[in-house]
């Protein structure tokens, strides 16, 4: 009997072990796959973690993360929560918690959130800046002034605080606290684009024109695309009278904004008021395409037509303004003027007449000239009085700060997807059951010794060469994992060695398209052990380890001993295929990413002089030869990559070229 129950403890313990250790590496390819943005996938992987072990916190925790990266924020909210019931000493999830609530406008429910995050972790400043915010949307200003003077005394020199400060006085309309407080962040933080432009539409609010341009100056040099700064910088300069600087920044609007409706206008006025009549016409043409009923702009264009001489246009402009406004005695008396210029004296007198009847006593004078009273005049942009035709416009409302210059800051960056990252390395070429794709149609990724299995082995899923970071969809990776099973079934029924070798090698390629590294890293090694003369296995495994070290870092664990791994993998792997320019690549990649560019260099040159049509080696040894102060032949590189086909180089070309 005591030997029946050794044995039964054992065995369970046995059970028990084999179940933590599962649900161990479910875990941990969700969050190999979470790393590599495949939200889908990971959270099938964090489904199966949660069938299984309903009790433990990590996996709805991390399945709420990749909820929140889809934007599932009332998803992700209901899983961190549960996480939170099961552990609630984690500040991070009260975090993630908070900023789903936030993004559902749940302000409240976020302070409360922030209220344990920070009873947990008292230093963070995260914590207390977006409880400060919360406040400041509820309306509190009262809450958000205590919470910005506490944050104040624990951080002295924390720049947004002082601009939040800035902003609920300004709402105050305390405009000189609100200055202080901006000059102050501006002392902490002097790249801070938003205080900038706040500060310098303060001084405008003031009327301190000269103060409000160099303010807005130093807001266009932190951020040269904002079109609203020309624009109010050209407001500006237009009230000291710096007409020239003012054209100026109509032209910089128009360039980056091709389609922007007041900088046309108001640079239309503004040429007419320097005289150059027919280019103002041609911004007039393009404000009443936009706005074909504009009665300012058809008013305005109708006075340069007739000074240019085209009398019947102007006749035109004339009567479509005096169709919406009847009783405009300044369009009557000057469509009048122009009826007289081409003889259709009935005409004009009808016109005359008419404003005779019922203004005898008015004398109309011609167009004048601005002077500096009438430069200061402006109207709103939904202004329509046709008497403000010769009046600058400006933006019905004028903001001043938004809180979204200051971001809830938090480890959860918002959405993912929206990262600008065109500077980055491209991935390593790797074995996949997905087929090629980087946006060149006219290349396709082939390797002979791949050509070769698939038509010896003819596998359910043909194995691709990809350097792509597609997601898979539901019905993909669930088809996957059942190839995976299938394979599994295979090899463990199998006595024939050769055909154990094959389907470990496919099912390595599987598990690396479902993002278990650890898992594909192991049928490689045990393949390797089988044949140790097959380049493919060397280079798959090469990259797995390269992609578990790269969700390691990001976890803060040490990776220097496996680089020997990889290099080694991928030098043996050259070795039995000397003539790959993929393996060339993707050790040029291994180099690029522990930053020996010259190594990297050489390995790209290698890749292309073998295929001189691959696009991602070009591109790499462009950003290789940038990094290492080489921006020439660096920007040379990366316009061969875009004639190739790879365009977002052209992106990385600007912003380099541009770079001083």
């Amino acid at each position: 009997m005591k030997k029946v129950c050794v044995f039964l403890i054992m065995f369970f313990g046995v059970l028990s072990v084999h179940a933590q250790f599962r649900v161990d590496r479910l875990i941990s390819a969700g969050r190999s796959a979470l790393y590599y943005e495949d939200y889908v996938l990971s959270i099938q992987y964090f489904n199966l973690a949660i069938n299984s072990k309903p009790y433990l916190y990590e996996p709805w925790y991390l399945r709420a993360v990749a909820k929140y990266n889809l934007d599932d924020f009332v998803g992700a909210e209901k899983d961190v929560g549960q996480a939170i019931n099961l552990n609630p000493y984690y500040n991070e999830m009260y975090d993630l918690r908070a900023i789903c609530r936030i993004r559902q406008n749940k302000f409240k429910e976020a302070i409360s959130d922030y209220n344990e995050a920070i009873r947990i972790d008292p230093r963070n400043q995260n914590y207390w800046f977006n409880r400060a915010l919360c406040h400041f949307q509820e309306k509190d200003y009262a809450g958000t002034q205590d919470q910005l003077d506490t944050i104040i005394s624990k951080w002295k020199d924390f720049a947004n605080a002082f601009s939040l400060k800035a902003e609920v006085c300004l709402i105050q309309k305390d405009t000189t606290e609100a200055a202080k407080m901006l000059d102050k962040s501006l002392t902490y933080d002097p790249y801070n684009v938003g205080a900038w432009r706040t500060r310098g539409l303060i001084s405008m609010n003031r009327h301190q024109w000269k103060d409000a341009d160099n303010f807005l100056t130093k807001a266009i040099h932190f951020e040269p695309k904002a079109v609203d700064d020309y624009l109010n910088r050209a407001l500006a300069r237009l009230n000291y009278n710096n007409l020239r600087g003012a054209l100026s920044d109509y032209d910089l609007a128009i360039e980056y904004d091709p389609n922007n409706f007041l900088a046309h206008y108001n640079r239309g006025l503004l040429r007419v008021n320097l005289g150059d009549n027919n280019r103002a016409i041609t911004d007039f043409d393009f404000v009443v395409n936009m706005e074909p009923k504009n009665p300012l702009a058809l008013f305005n264009r109708a006075i340069l037509l007739e000074k240019t001489g085209h009398i019947r246009e102007a006749i035109r402009d004339y009567t479509t303004v005096i169709g919406q406004f009847p009783n405009f005695w300044t369009g009557l008396a000057y469509r009048a003027r122009c009826y007289r210029k081409i003889g259709m004296a009935g005409k004009a007198e009808l016109d005359e007449f008419r404003i005779f009847k019922a203004q005898m006593n008015k004398t109309i004078g011609v167009q004048p000239r601005w002077s500096q009273k009438t430069r200061k005049l402006v109207r709103k942009r939904s202004e329509f009085d046709i008497n403000k035709y010769n009046r600058i416009v400006v933006p019905d409302e004028q903001a001043a700060v938004h809180t979204e210059d200051y971001k809830y800051k938090s480890v959860y960056r918002g959405k993912v997807q929206d990262r600008t990252v065109t500077d980055n390395f491209l991935p390593m070429y790797t074995m996949s059951l997905v087929e090629y794709n980087n946006g060149i149609n006219t290349y396709q990724a082939f390797d002979e010794n791949i050509e070769k299995f698939n038509h010896k082995v003819n596998p359910k899923y043909p194995i691709y060469l990809n350097c792509s970071k597609g997601q898979l969809t539901d019905e993909k990776s669930l088809a996957f994992f059942n190839y995976v099973d299938q394979l599994s079934k295979q090899i463990s029924e199998t006595k024939d060695v050769q055909k154990m070798k094959s389907s470990l090698f496919e099912r390595a390629v599987a598990y690396s398209v479902l993002q278990d590294f650890e898992e594909a890293d192991n049928d490689l090694t045990a393949y390797i052990q089988i044949d140790d003369q097959n380049a493919l296995a060397y280079w798959q495994r090469a990259v797995c380890q390269s992609r578990l070290n790269a969700v390691n870092q990001s976890q803060g664990n040490d990776v220097a001993l496996s680089l020997n791994r990889i290099r080694a993998d991928f030098d043996d792997a050259i070795r039995l295929s000397p003539k790959n320019a993929y393996l060339f690549y993707n050790r040029g990649n291994f180099h690029a990413d522990n930053k020996e560019y010259s190594q990297a260099i050489d390995d790209y040159t290698r890749a292309i002089q073998i295929d001189p049509r691959l696009a991602e080696a070009w591109y790499n040894r462009g950003l290789a030869r940038i990094l290492s102060n080489n921006k020439v032949t660096g920007i040379n590189d990366l316009s061969k990559a875009g004639e190739l086909g790879l365009y977002d180089a052209y992106s990385v070309i600007k912003k380099y070229e541009t770079k001083k």
